[in-house]
């Protein structure tokens, strides 16, 4: 079966065969017999997608420094393959050693986005692992979810033995030495199940029942095994410089979404805008040391051969030694074509002689994201920005050579009115009419903004997780008054408008804020042939409201219901460090409109400190 998943039949029957083959410079090459642990870590989605996950590659590089682990990779058949493999009965199998997935101990699964959860179902499925949790045996791995969307694990909750909540650099050993020893003496998955609920971080559905109220609210959530915590609280790293990071990252041999180096500088991030989930459940921030990025950033580039380093963060600009570490970087690429990308930018943040000296290696469009059109509603979503330093920012992007800029918006954010969503296209014009103010003599070629506006999600954890969303068609009238004014703009052919598909964002509203009564949905979607769903061409919303038809789910119930504060919410079992309290009383000055300082300026209390660094701890004063 092996050598008949890689044949040449196979391989030339499918488009990119190097999505399966494995080989890539820096794979870790091991005898699997003489591992005593095997774990297979899997991105659900196409493989130029899963290889440009830094998560992956970190947890990839540390689990193989262990000689008693081996970690392979497999990532999400696309449709040609999958057809291929189900017709000729192949079981899905991992890059390194062509193994089946079945065979493995673990099965580690990314939850990135939600829209990859019928992919989950696929994977599982073409492994030949029973999709439910329930009807696993002992010769099947423990599945295994992590990531942002584990944060609300209930929607797939039948599909997973296991959620790790947090940071994956903490607690991994924990759980393999454990396992060892159970399985050495022979031990059942039951046992391993129970050992890890009583590992930090780690959470067994199976061992928690939930029950609804006539309204089809939750009216309790409950351990009915005594292993299991009533509260699961996220892992940490709390020292950054003590975590390992890649010296030899993975070289794929075709073209991915991030082709380069990625050296993440910190994590989490101070500026509390209430409607990111990242930058609640990541809190608080930590940096990584100027030595320890210098060190990992040389031995990368000379590891790999990439042409482009990108820094990695939240909010790039808020590095306290980001102008130190941009000169090093400077120094070493010099005269070698290497590109450097700093993405995630504050616009009120950025140092005209960082860009310009960037600029100097090579030059690209710059990014920022307003969020909102208005003042108003910068203050009701906390942006922290004001309209003088986005035009700052933009004079100060065009001085330094850049004539492309981009801009990212959100429509149907709460409190929302028409004239703030004309403000995305007003915003858009002033920024063009700064480049136009400039002395001819410094204008570089012909300016383009171009404007983009998602639709606002409701997610956990965030100060806005109680909001109200919006229908699909309340989110085309927004883009639609908003393309119009576009139209009126006297620049008009400098700027450009698009936005997202408003049934996806609809969907992925159902599935972040979700409960266990979605999980047959998502099973009925994929079982009709919902796959890659966050791929425009696949995406089929007739398809999945099929599926909550033949479900009886309401998904009106999950997304344009506005939620009360008392409300037992799905995810209130997992203790983020930031503390419900905090985030009612952020919603409650989101709706009056008053901004929270960020976390340098003034610490606000959400709970954070409970982890004992960071920012946190700055200043002990």
């Amino acid at each position: 079966m092996r050598k008949l998943a890689l044949s040449d039949e196979i391989l030339l029957s499918v488009q990119q065969p190097a999505r399966y083959i494995g080989g890539e410079v820096n794979m870790v090459v091991k005898d699997p017999a003489k591992a005593a642990i095997r774990f297979c870590m899997c991105f659900p989605d196409v493989y130029e997608i899963g290889m440009s996950h830094l998560g992956i590659q970190i947890l990839y590089d540390m689990f193989n420094r262990r000689d008693d682990v081996y970690c392979e990779r497999v990532y999400s058949p696309w449709t040609d393959m999958d057809r291929l493999m189900r017709e000729k009965q192949i079981p899905l199998f991992a890059l390194e050693s062509q193994d089946p997935v079945k065979e493995f101990d673990f099965l580690g699964i990314t939850l990135q986005y939600e829209m990859c959860y019928t992919n989950v179902l696929q994977i599982l499925d073409l492994s030949g692992i029973p999709l439910h949790a329930s009807d696993r045996g002992e010769d099947d791995p423990i599945v295994i979810g992590g990531g942002p969307c584990a944060y609300n694990p209930e929607p797939l909750a039948e599909f997973f033995d296991i959620f790790y909540i947090g940071e994956g650099e903490t607690v991994y050993d924990r759980l393999f030495d454990v396992y060892k020893e159970i399985r050495s003496r022979g031990g059942s998955r039951l046992e391993v199940l129970q050992a890890a609920a009583r590992i930090p971080g780690l959470y067994v559905p199976a061992f928690y029942d939930v029950t609804y109220g006539e309204d089809g609210t939750i009216t309790s959530f409950e351990p009915n095994d005594p292993h299991a915590p009533r509260t699961v609280t996220k892992e940490l790293v709390v020292h950054m410089d003590d975590a390992c990071y890649i010296e030899k990252p993975l070289v794929p041999f075709i073209k991915v979404t991030q082709d380069r180096v990625v050296l993440e500088i910190q994590r989490g991030c101070i500026r509390g805008c209430r409607f990111c989930q990242a930058g609640t459940i990541y809190r608080p921030l930590r940096e990584h040391s100027l030595e320890y990025l210098k060190h990992y950033a040389v031995k990368m580039l000379r590891s790999t051969g990439h042409e482009e380093i990108s820094l990695s963060s939240l909010s790039s600009s808020d590095y306290s030694r980001l102008e130190e570490l941009i000169h090093f970087l400077i120094g070493e690429v010099e005269g070698k074509g290497i590109n450097i990308s700093l993405p995630s930018l504050r616009i009120d943040a950025f140092s005209l002689d960082v860009m310009s000296r960037v600029q100097d290696v090579k030059k690209s469009s710059l990014t920022f994201a307003p969020e909102a059109g208005s003042q108003r509603l910068r203050d009701v979503i906390n942006k922290g920005l004001t309209e003088e330093d986005i035009l700052r920012g933009a004079r100060d992007a065009f001085l330094g050579g850049w004539s492309r800029v981009k801009l990212y918006f959100m429509l149907g954010l709460p409190t929302e009115t028409e004239e703030d969503q004309k403000g995305i296209a007003y915003l858009s014009e002033k920024v063009a009419e700064t480049f136009y103010d400039l002395p001819m003599e410094q204008r570089q070629r012909r300016v383009q903004i171009v404007a983009s506006s998602s639709f606002f999600v409701p997610k956990p954890f965030t100060p806005f997780q109680w909001a109200r969303q919006c229908t699909k068609e309340e989110f085309l009238e927004k883009a639609w008054l908003v393309r119009d004014t576009f139209k009126q703009m006297k620049n008009f052919k400098s700027l450009k408008y698009n936005w997202h598909e408003a049934d996806l964002s609809v969907l992925e509203g159902v599935l972040a804020r979700g409960d266990r009564r979605v999980a047959p949905v998502i099973e009925e979607a994929y079982k009709r042939g919902a796959m890659f769903d966050s791929w425009g061409e696949r995406f089929d919303n007739e398809l999945w409201m099929s599926a909550f038809d033949a479900c009886g789910v309401d998904p009106d119930f999950y997304t344009v219901r506005e939620r009360s504060l008392e409300e037992l919410l799905p995810w209130d079992f997992i203790d983020t460090g930031v503390t419900k309290q905090f985030l009612k009383r952020e919603w409650e000055r989101a709706r009056e409109g008053v901004v929270t300082p960020n976390c340098r300026m003034q610490c606000s209390g959400c709970g954070a400190r409970m982890f004992g660094g960071g920012v946190c701890y700055e200043n002990p004063d």
